[in-house]
């Protein structure tokens, strides 16, 4: 916060989560700011719905957003409340990520506490006063019922001393935040966009390697196998059942999950969390009980293994795997099936003949489904595939290690810097609604192209 100055006379607020605040700022009770509103739902009231990623918003838009269905009242909404335009709303779950403020007017459920201002206000300081982390640990000290899952009422939030300021400067504050984040906001998707061109072209080089070799001069011929094309004339086409043996996870929900005993890898964690690699001793996995080892040995995975969810939400997922590559014991977990390579010296070549383009297309048109999409091992084991000599596979292999993992680290790079790009967003915000810098001289920029901000500077 070095780039920006500090109001010249701070007083003790005497509110823990607020510090120092500027001289000339008060403090409210909750209660003196805001009301509590009980008004019973119009008879056209639409149905909204709380949540922490966008606020109050019709169940409509929640669905859309969501790309799901949400449980709307089926007795009707008579005991519903009414919300207006600009009421903020205690949710069940503020106290993990605050007080939600609406955009829209409608009904919500009367569990929920409603709060309309008493005095005039920017709503877009106060909404994010509500969101910051200071005033969301100020909910979580304000009541010991949390962890009985009560939510928080209005004497509590009530009993909550927040920040007063002159109107003016309340808006002046809201809008350097409005820009400042949208500039950050803009740089965390620069990164996101990086990270999926270096996806992409992590994948076409796994693709282009495993399918046509490492001599660009090879003799190609037409391999006979659908999304494929044509592969080098040396290399030979077969079946996975004739390259892998088949187990099943263990039969067991993950109620049975535990923190202790030995590692187990579930369908949820396979290939979208970790990659195609399994390593214990990085990720942070459940354990099931030792007893396990007794009875059900063959869920049990050794080094070179391949692991695959044998479901998925959506068809690009149809064939997700993880590859155990170290020596750990680890279980295969519920809905999974084990794929155990019958030559284990070039066990990663077979990775990534899985992970390529080509055989995925394979995958994504036999497995079954409309909104879950399956895979058996009847399906795996008919799968169509190419393999080059074991003395080209290991040279294969060790080159596609060393690419990708030049192309991972890259990866890893910018999610770091999307991470610092978060924290100084949430930390800009804090520092602005509590009063540690002083913006009354900030004025809007002329044009969104004349302020620009790097990564450098946002992370300074």
């Amino acid at each position: 916060m070095a780039k920006y100055k500090a109001y010249p006379e701070y007083k003790d607020s005497g509110v823990e989560w607020l510090g120092e605040i500027p001289e000339h700022w008060n403090i409210l009770m909750g209660k003196r700011l805001f009301h509590s509103v009980r008004t019973y739902a119009f008879k056209n009231d639409e149905q909204l719905a709380a949540s922490q990623k966008y606020g109050v918003i019709p169940q409509s838009l929640m669905m859309q957003l969501n790309d799901s269905k949400v449980m709307l009242a089926l007795k009707g909404t008579d005991s519903f409340r009414h919300v207006e335009k600009d009421n903020f709303v205690i949710s069940l779950r503020s106290f993990e990520g605050g007080i939600e403020y609406s955009k829209y007017s409608g009904c919500v459920s009367p569990a929920y506490t409603f709060l309309k201002n008493a005095k005039p206000i920017s709503f877009n300081y106060y909404q994010y006063i509500f969101k910051c982390r200071p005033f969301i640990s100020a909910l979580q000290a304000s009541t010991d019922s949390l962890r009985d899952g009560k939510s928080i009422n209005y004497e509590q939030f009530g009993a909550i001393s927040l920040p007063f300021t002159s109107i003016i400067e309340q808006n002046t504050i809201a809008s350097f935040i409005n820009n400042e984040s949208k500039k950050i906001d803009n740089l965390i998707e620069k990164q996101q966009r990086l990270i999926e061109l270096l996806k992409e072209k992590r994948q076409a080089v796994i693709s282009h390697t495993v399918t046509k070799g490492l001599n660009p001069d090879a003799p190609m011929k037409d391999s006979g196998v659908e999304w494929l094309g044509q592969i080098p004339t040396h290399w030979s086409i077969s079946k996975v059942r004739y390259c892998f043996l088949f187990d099943k996870g263990l039969t067991i929900t993950k109620e049975n999950l535990q923190d202790e005993g030995i590692p187990c890898i579930n369908y949820g964690e396979i290939h979208s969390r970790y990659g195609f690699e399994i390593n214990p001793n990085i990720h942070k996995l459940k354990y099931v009980n030792k007893a396990y080892l007794k009875n059900d040995k063959n869920s049990l995975l050794i080094k070179g293994d391949i692991i695959f969810a044998d479901t998925s939400e959506d068809v690009e997922g149809a064939g997700n795997f993880s590859q155990l590559t170290t020596d750990s014991s680890i279980f295969a977990g519920y809905h999974t099936i084990i794929a155990r390579p019958i030559d284990r010296k070039n066990y990663r070549f077979l990775a990534y003949l899985f992970d390529c383009q080509e055989l995925r297309s394979q995958i994504k048109h036999a497995v079954k489904g409309v909104k879950v999409f399956s895979i058996t091992q009847a399906i795996l084991r008919g799968l169509s595939i190419w393999l080059p000599p074991k003395n080209e596979q290991e040279y294969i292999s060790k080159l596609l290690d060393n690419q990708t993992t030049q192309i991972d680290t890259l990866i890893q790079k910018q999610l770091q810097q999307i991470e610092l790009l978060k924290e100084r967003r949430t930390a800009l915000i804090s520092a602005a609604v509590t009063g540690k810098i002083d913006l009354r001289d900030w004025t809007p920029p002329a044009s969104s192209t004349e302020s620009s901000l790097t990564a450098e500077e946002a992370t300074a």
